[in-house]
């Protein structure tokens, strides 16, 4: 593929050579390094002249220094004339803290969302034997959009869970719309940080009459007590991408199982660099 460089930044080099394997190239090089008084800087080892680049930084780890990697990175890479450099970003920073639209506050440049939902199905069907007879569970109300997507396509019902305050000063309790009594129940968040949400939810479902219960969750943070949450929760599996590293995690809890994203972000780098578009991912899962 001409014209072209993918590089990594320092968050998820994993992933990043993934994306390059699957569009048949080699990462870029470049080094990262820190200044004595912790300033980072970027060295881009190779020409860009006239290139289109692409950077993949996720938003894990350091978050903060990596953000400002990625934002040094593009522009040594624009200093060193690239016809365009684009971001790829498999877990996007701060996204919790703008509630609506993703992008659309911060940029005034172009942004595609790309969606885990075909993978997401895919899983299920693959790995779920009873997958037919289940029920998609949100967490919370404000998922519910998310899981009657994925049920409509899966053809089966789907529930959801509020909390429910009594009172002043009582603990919240969590209360399940929609039946999972006798069915599969599947959990679909779009992320997990600490994990005592979907850990009660669990618990809710099985005391609900589910047979099982799996979590399918698009970025796995998994910080703090995340781990001991699901090592002592009742889940068969809990499911998570590769937007996020979890090599480390995985050695501490067999239940955590990835889902490679890398042949949809690849597939959405060559379309873009193509001018296609990469509205079919988000119904296919590339091969």
């Amino acid at each position: 593929m001409p014209n072209i460089k993918i590089f990594s930044c320092s968050s998820h080099q994993d992933l990043s050579q993934k994306i390059a394997d699957r569009l048949g190239l080699e990462l870029g090089k470049v080094v990262t390094k820190k200044f004595s008084n912790q300033e980072t800087c970027v060295e881009i080892g190779e020409s860009v002249r006239g290139e289109d680049v692409y950077i993949v930084q996720s938003g894990c780890g350091e978050i903060n220094d990596n953000l400002m990697e990625l934002l040094i990175m593009i522009n040594a890479c624009k200093i060193i004339s690239a016809s365009r450099v684009t971001a790829v970003i498999p877990c996007f920073p701060y996204a919790r803290q703008d509630k609506k639209d993703k992008s659309r506050g911060f940029f005034d440049i172009p942004v595609d969302n790309l969606y885990a939902e075909p993978a997401v199905l895919k899983w299920i069907r693959e790995s779920i034997s009873e997958w037919r007879n289940c029920t998609i569970v949100s967490p919370d109300a404000g998922g519910a959009k998310r899981v009657t997507s994925i049920a409509d396509r899966l053809n089966v019902d789907f529930a959801w869970i509020h909390k429910e305050r009594k009172k002043a000063n009582e603990v919240d309790c969590m209360v399940l719309v929609g039946d999972v009594k006798d069915r599969v129940a599947i959990l679909v968040d779009d992320m997990a940080d600490t994990c005592g949400t979907i850990c009660h939810a669990a618990d809710k479902l099985l005391s609900a009459g589910a047979t099982r219960v799996y979590a399918i969750l698009t970025h796995g943070i998994f910080s703090g007590p995340a781990i001991s949450h699901i090592n002592n929760a009742c889940f068969e599996a809990v499911v998570v991408t590769n937007t996020i590293p979890q090599e480390d995690k995985m050695k501490h809890c067999s239940k955590i199982q990835v889902i490679d994203i890398s042949m949809i972000l690849a597939e959405a780098i060559r379309r873009t660099h193509k001018g296609e578009s990469v509205s079919y991912l988000f119904s296919h899962v590339p091969l």
